[in-house]
């Protein structure tokens, strides 16, 4: 499959849009509040915002009122003028407005831009005027306010924020709006957040009682209840033994390890602020690891290593810990101790393009099996700042690049976002609501080798550098399992659900014969469950639907009397009477089938 040039979000159609209507709602927010102070303002995701320091905190009714104000003023057919200026009339123009007026102190002095970031240049001042609005601002805008569709904006909510970040700094109000081309994205878009909320995996996990977080245990910290342990279980299972079939050799490794690794490795002079303050054990500091690559390169070392001993695959779940800020904790998909399905590859430089080839297509494998398909690769390749020779970097990347069209996977390139120590595949999955997250890593490494001085003998009894290789499938299995959990919204395949049936007695007579199907079915192989509370059949079945358990089994007088079970669907459909073996062969099925 051909490369294909991905358009920046910078450079789109949407992007102008968004951009302008920041400014509109900018103008109609000041013509409310004439004593208002103004910031930022630009393209998000999705949106735009703009932040203001205001007499009054804003309500959902003034949001209606901003809103009309913009379709106002869209109608105007106002157009978007650029003029550059120097520093003393912006000064002027800007003269009743604090930040701006510390925005152009940044850009004279080139260190900042509009958005207070950091600038390699200085730049030059400029404004964008549309009707009586001026603000500092780079660009780009569309030709004119008609641009905007006015029936594809809305403005969604009112936040906190501070300026430039900096809590010792003014707190603001931030406006965050949407805009689309047309009505149908802006409703498409709206569907999409409502399908979201309902798929959120922390408010699943609640629910369905899979994981919790507590404060007492400390945030970012997960703990996993039965069932989502059991859907971990079972993904772990799946894995290992997958592993064990293409040849990896399964480790295990410490939490911590002594100061000294890490500064081999190099994570104390590239990675410490992710790291968690040293633990004094003897009076030496031991760091809790923030990867468990330098434990099997340890294990690589622990023999002499042949050209015919390669490659060699070590692969681990192993559990690591980085210390990410509170304000960017989210659930399971940012936390601060997770468990990676972490391999490395150590193989000769003639082995190379075969092991990428493998890894590659063992991820898809993988991540297909649990009911991914849809994916996107994105090759990094070589960065400003680098260790290695040049050459060995575009042979890795050619065969990172190779094996990638050998699997006929849509890609793009991601000029210099390798990291310094190697160029990488990302593979990015799509889920049911067409939203990309990063899971499969399959990561180049010329830093590693060289820091630990690895080494095999080659065939002509001579040292050699091993290529070594970073590979990651699910990423991590708790960012991992938010994920499953979304693109799933908890339904999960049959395969994967902590609990596959549920028995449910019409009346407390019924009870022995449920029992009785019970332990036929887990003899079977299944994971099933008697609910023999003492409540209404219809308010068992409903439960059951809430729980997204795949089967419901339905047993009373008639059932007993044919040895059957009436068979309901958690999507609602209602199979009817069959026989024990009939179902058990049914839900073989699904099992095999992944549904």
């Amino acid at each position: 499959m051909a490369e294909k040039k991905e358009e920046r979000y910078e450079e789109s159609d949407l992007y102008r849009i968004r951009h302008s209507a920041a400014h509109v709602m900018a103008q109609a927010v000041l013509e409310m509040f004439p004593e208002g102070k103004y910031t930022i303002g630009p393209p998000i995701e999705d949106g735009f915002y703009y932040d203001f320091e205001l007499p009054r905190s804003l309500t959902p009714d003034d949001l209606e009122v901003i809103e009309k104000r913009m379709r106002q003023i869209i109608a105007g057919d106002h157009a978007f003028e650029k003029q550059t200026l120097p520093a003393d009339e912006a000064r002027r123009i800007f003269k009743d407005q604090p930040y701006k007026l510390e925005l152009i102190e940044g850009l004279e002095q080139g260190g900042y831009d509009e958005y207070g970031q950091p600038l390699a240049e200085k730049p030059e001042i400029s404004i964008y005027t549309h009707d009586k609005f001026v603000d500092l601002c780079r660009g780009p805008h569309v030709e004119s306010t008609r641009k905007i569709n006015p029936a594809a904006i809305k403005l969604m909510s009112v936040a906190g924020a501070y300026w430039r970040g900096d809590e010792h700094k003014p707190m603001l109000q931030r406006i965050y709006g949407t805009a689309w081309k047309s009505a149908e994205e802006l409703e498409q878009y709206l569907w999409r957040l409502e399908e979201a909320k309902r798929r959120d995996h922390r408010r699943l996990g609640r629910e369905l009682d899979l994981f919790s977080v507590s404060e007492e245990v400390g945030p970012g910290l997960i703990l996993w209840h039965p069932k989502g342990a059991m859907i971990r279980v079972l993904v772990e299972s799946f894995s290992q033994r997958a592993h064990l079939e293409n040849g990896y050799e399964w480790v295990f490794s410490p939490h911590i390890g002594r100061a000294h690794l890490w500064e081999t490795s190099g994570h104390l002079d590239f990675y410490q602020e992710n790291m968690y303050s040293p633990m004094d054990i003897e009076g030496e500091a031991y760091y809790a690891k923030p990867m468990n690559c330098p434990f099997h390169i340890q294990i690589y070392k622990s023999h002499t290593r042949s050209y015919r001993d390669l490659p060699k695959r070590y692969a681990e779940y192993g559990t690591v810990y980085r210390y990410e800020r509170s304000g960017v904790l989210h659930g399971l998909t940012r936390v601060r101790g997770f468990t990676q399905d972490d391999a490395h590859i150590f193989c000769r430089p003639d082995q190379v393009e075969e092991e990428i080839s493998r890894a590659l297509d063992f991820s898809l494998y993988i991540l297909r099996s649990v009911g991914l398909k849809d994916f996107k690769a994105y090759l990094a390749t070589i960065p400003e700042k680098y260790v290695g020779d040049p050459a060995d970097w575009d042979k890795a990347t050619q065969a990172l690049k190779r094996a990638i069209e050998a699997h006929n996977i849509p890609y793009v390139v991601d000029q210099g976002g390798g990291a310094f120590y190697g160029p990488k595949i990302d593979l990015k999955v799509n889920d049911a609501l067409a939203r990309e997250w990063q899971l499969s890593t399959i990561q180049f490494d010329f830093n590693l080798s060289e820091r630990f001085n690895l080494e095999f003998i080659g065939e002509d009894g001579q040292p050699h550098r091993p290529y070594m290789v970073h590979r990651a499938l699910l990423g991590s299995m708790e960012r991992f399992f938010g994920v499953l959990i979304e693109h799933f919204a908890g339904a999960f395949p049959v395969w994967l659900s902590p609990v596959q049936a549920v028995v449910i007695p019409i009346a407390d007579r019924h009870l022995a014969y449920s029992r009785e199907v019970a332990g036929k079915l887990k003899g079977a192989g299944l994971r099933v469950e008697v609910d023999d509370r003492n409540e209404r059949m219809n308010a068992k079945i409903r439960d059951a639907q809430t729980q997204k358990i795949p089967y419901m089994l339905v047993v009373g007088d008639k059932e007993i009397e044919l040895g059957a079970v009436a068979l309901r669907l958690r999507s609602g459909e209602n199979p009817g009477a069959m026989s024990l073996q009939d179902f058990l062969e049914r839900a073989q099925q699904d099992i095999d089938k992944g549904d």
